[in-house]
């Protein structure tokens, strides 16, 4: 079932199991017009997220853009087919576009690499190129911020005009509570940890924070984001 975070800006729960990291969102944004989706959840929620954007009010071909945060399978598994189906056009992080496209294979020498790389198979890649996203890049309301550190090209999106941040895995919320990406899920957690700070300080005030596992918050979002900024080290 979507829920409505802010007006205009609705949760898409995908995944399933008993863990919040086996449970994941999705995002639809009604950006003034241009749909939007943020994340794509795993390669069974295709049917789900577009069942979602009907429920919206809206259809699939609607969609404008979609917005990738990082390569995982969790957050790109239905990307080709909504693509395919809808004619969006898809952004994402330059440091993890390889990745995603299948020219590059993530580094079998890393703990989260060899992770992304053994499910490199479930994972279809676009026909199309997606747009390689700079920092600090403006598409329709949203800004990107890199926040490398959970991947090497991941991607916050903040729109002000939607009081809205999407901030990927970068961190996790838990009763709760946020916390950063961990270890075990991430390429470098000192990076983790330096976007976590980057972002907080960088983003507009915005109300609701919207992370990929876990409860979004609708109220004092970017607070809650510069609290955990200031219980962890940099």
């Amino acid at each position: 079932m979507i829920t409505e975070l802010g007006d205009g800006v609705w949760q898409i729960p995908c995944g399933a199991g008993p863990s919040r990291w086996t449970r994941v969102n999705a995002y639809l944004v009604d950006d003034d017009g241009d749909l939007t989706l943020v994340d794509t959840g795993t390669p069974r929620d295709g049917g789900r997220i577009r069942a979602a954007i009907r429920e919206t009010g809206h259809e699939v071909a609607d969609l404008e853009r979609i917005l990738v945060t990082h390569y995982d399978v969790d957050h790109v598994g239905g990307l080709a087919s909504l693509l395919e189906s809808s004619g969006a056009t898809c952004y994402v992080g330059a440091g993890d576009a390889g990745f995603l496209m299948g020219r590059e294979k993530p580094p079998a020498f890393h703990h989260k690499g060899l992770f992304q790389r053994l499910l490199g198979p479930v994972t279809t890649q676009p026909n199309a190129d997606p747009e390689l996203v700079a920092d600090e890049a403006e598409i329709g309301s949203f800004t990107a911020y890199h926040t490398p550190g959970h991947t090497p090209g991941h991607t916050a999106y903040v729109s002000e005009v939607r009081n809205v941040a999407f901030v990927g895995d970068l961190v996790m919320e838990n009763h709760g509570e946020l916390s950063p990406s961990p270890w075990a899920l991430s390429y470098d957690t000192e990076a983790v940890t330096e976007s976590i700070h980057e972002l907080a300080e960088r983003e507009p005030a915005v109300e609701i924070l919207a992370m990929g596992h876990g409860t979004p918050f609708v109220r004092a979002g970017a607070v809650r984001l510069a609290e955990l900024g200031e219980r962890i080290e940099e």
